[in-house]
């Protein structure tokens, strides 16, 4: 009787094992779901000028990498025309961080208050102008569905960008526009990230010139020629 006891605790034990496994196979091998979010709340001084958010941000990310409740955007340029060198930063998208799709900002609204040393970004079409006073002028028929599908209201949105500007932007920008800010942080900057799910885009050859390797990035193409311009 005492063999047959210990045997059925041996394959109790192993069913749950074989459950814990199963479920994080299920939900792309990541807890981090489980994770209770704090709500966003603004960083201090010149990061907190910039809408990065105090406990979500580079340092903390992959703790919440993977949930199935959320979305995440880069909203860089794989080139952008700025001149994000002059700031210590990369006018290439050199990487990501694994996980997030890539929704260039400066195609979803006109881009103000670049540092002067920065220069100006893109200058063409956009699916939103901003007229300033928190007015966002849609400028195709088709903008407001392509922004619902990038930033989905009922899910949690992750943003980030180079060094956290462009995140904030989009961040108010949505706000403005009818999103839940308790359901957006801005995580700041890709230049700053230290953490475990780098994907390396810029590659250094041996002659130690730099490629860019842009197949690799999860890209959202606006194609404007096909939308409806609005009157």
């Amino acid at each position: 009787m005492k063999k047959y006891n210990g045997l059925s605790a041996i394959l109790a034990v192993l069913l749950i094992v074989i459950a814990f496994f199963l479920g994080r196979f299920a939900f792309g091998g990541s807890t981090s779901k489980l994770i209770s979010l704090p709500k966003p709340e603004v960083s201090e001084g010149e990061r907190g000028n910039l809408g990065i958010d105090k406990n979500v941000n580079e340092s903390t990310i992959d703790k919440y990498l993977g949930r199935s409740d959320a979305v995440y955007r880069d909203l860089r340029m794989l080139i952008d025309p700025g001149n994000y060198g002059a700031i210590g930063g990369d006018s290439y998208l050199s990487g990501f961080v694994n996980g997030f799709e890539v929704a260039p900002l400066p195609y979803i609204v006109n881009v103000t208050g670049l540092p002067d040393v920065v220069g100006d970004t893109y200058t063409g079409k956009t699916l939103f102008t901003d007229e300033g006073d928190g007015n966002y002028k849609m400028n195709y028929l088709e903008s407001m569905e392509i922004l619902e599908a990038l930033f989905p209201k009922d899910k949690i949105i992750f943003l980030m960008c180079g060094g956290g500007g462009y995140a904030g932007m989009m961040k108010k920008m949505l706000v403005a526009l009818g999103w839940d800010e308790n359901k957006i942080y801005n995580v700041g900057g890709y230049w700053y990230y230290a953490g475990n799910n780098n994907v390396y885009v810029k590659e250094v050859l041996p002659d130690g010139s730099a490629k860019y390797n842009f197949y690799k990035v999860p890209y959202h193409m606006i194609e404007f020629d096909n939308l409806t311009e609005q009157e």
